[in-house]
């Protein structure tokens, strides 16, 4: 019972994680920044995986997507193929979770059902690591650039995009990780035995009375003329 309940919060540790980070793709605040006038922000920069934004005072938008995936910095190409991993990982790792938990009737035996939550658990540990990576990628690049008083150019600061995806990768990694010491806890609970004495026979069981009971046959007397 136990072992059921750890599989069910692990699963919904992975799924609120993978949530999470599939969220964190599309969403645009990834790194922000804004020219501040004397009363209002006159204008905010963002950007994202896709596209970088500006946005004026009166609320408008202007957009410009990024015009080739092989003019693009090295370091955007990484963070796009490790978030796209990350995604498809959650979603196969979310697949074999349901089917490797004990509460659903798919699987087969206990045995390849924790086989299979096994598996999960690692998919859904490699999901967060590469969820994990990109943002903290990501971030470095902003904070490098930030710092770093030969840098001319507009200077961002972390957006509200890379904060989600650490929160999903770090439920993905804590999932994974229940649904592995689950399963290992699971594996190594000793089977109560029963020792097999064998069966007695009635022959066996006769022997044994008749040798048990003391030989209480009454003494002979003989009459003297007998030894005569």
């Amino acid at each position: 019972m136990a072992n059921t309940s750890a599989e069910i919060i692990a699963f919904l540790l992975s799924i609120s994680g993978w949530v999470l980070e599939s969220s964190t793709l599309p969403t645009d605040y990834w790194k922000v920044s804004s020219i501040d006038g004397t009363v209002i922000t006159t204008a905010t920069f963002w950007a994202n995986l896709w596209k970088t934004c500006v946005t004026d005072s009166t609320g408008v938008s202007n957009c410009k997507d990024f015009p080739s995936m092989l003019a693009l910095d090295g370091y955007i190409q990484a963070c796009r193929g490790l978030m796209i991993s990350a995604v498809c990982l959650g979603l196969f790792g979310a697949i074999f979770g349901l089917v490797g938990m004990k509460c659903t009737k798919v699987g087969g035996s206990d045995r390849t059902k924790g086989r299979i939550a096994c598996l999960a658990g690692l998919i859904f540990i490699l999901s967060g690591l590469c969820s994990m990576t990109s943002c903290s990628l990501y971030a470095h690049k902003i904070t490098s650039e930030f710092f770093d008083p030969t840098y001319v150019a507009q200077k961002y600061e972390l957006g509200a995009a890379l904060f989600i995806g650490w929160a999903g990768a770090s439920l993905c990694i804590i999932g994974g990780s229940i649904f592995c010491f689950s399963i290992a806890e699971n594996s190594n609970t000793p089977r109560m035995g029963y020792a097999y004495n064998g069966a007695t026979s009635v022959m066996s069981s006769r022997t044994k009375i008749q040798n048990t009971v003391p030989d209480q046959t009454l003494p002979k007397h003989f009459d003297k003329n007998a030894y005569v």
